[in-house]
């Protein structure tokens, strides 16, 4: 028999397993039962840290948002440019996609309109955030000359996010990570400055 804890850890545990289990089957293909089954202790202990899925759910979104959110505070640390933020940004989807897994927030938005409002409403901020955060990167891109491309910088953040979802989505059912990896590429060389790439390639050569 497992022994049943109540201690600190146990939150994180539950939330560590629910992040699993959504981003593989989504937040409608799971149950309390699954999470107790796999953690080795009763519903009644789900409850008593999440009284009900709901509240699982936002607690989910708000962690990944967290993270997510340090992700990208890490990315404007290190990396020099626009460029290669953006391509440092792929690259975090290209690692969930690489642990056979999904982002979090592009499974719960698929079932968006099954999700007590609260997770909703996370999720948009969750997209909001980040869709911020690329117009930052598109406009300084402009400013410093790595980047370029027409129109609005915010409708370039779009661009770039839809495209990173719905690659992960399309790569997903042939669990090659490869066909995001190219897709991505693609996307953000067409943000590329011109001048940009041939210097680049230039220190290649």
């Amino acid at each position: 028999m497992t022994q049943e804890t109540t201690d600190a850890s146990t939150p994180d545990r539950i939330l560590d397993v629910a992040e699993t289990l959504v981003q593989t089957r989504g937040f409608n293909g799971f149950s309390y039962a699954h999470i107790a089954a796999a953690l080795g202790i009763t519903k009644a202990s789900l409850h008593y840290h999440f009284r009900g899925k709901a509240e699982l759910g936002e607690a989910l979104v708000a962690r990944y948002s967290v993270r997510f959110a340090e992700a990208l505070d890490d990315i404007d640390r290190s990396q020099p440019d626009a460029r290669e933020k953006l391509t440092s940004y792929a690259e975090l989807y290209s690692g969930v996609l690489r642990a056979e897994r999904m982002c979090l927030c592009g499974m719960l938005a698929a079932e968006y309109e099954t999700l007590p409002a609260p997770m909703g409403a996370a999720i948009v901020r969750f997209f909001d955030a980040n869709s911020a955060w690329l117009t930052g990167v598109l406009i300084a891109g402009l400013e410093e000359g790595t980047l370029a491309f027409d129109g609005d910088p915010a409708d370039g953040a779009q661009t770039i996010l839809a495209g990173l979802e719905g690659a992960m989505l399309v790569a997903r059912p042939y669990h090659d990570p490869a066909r995001f990896d190219a897709a991505a590429s693609q996307l953000l060389a067409s943000f590329v400055s011109p001048v940009a790439s041939q210097a680049r390639a230039a220190q290649r050569l």
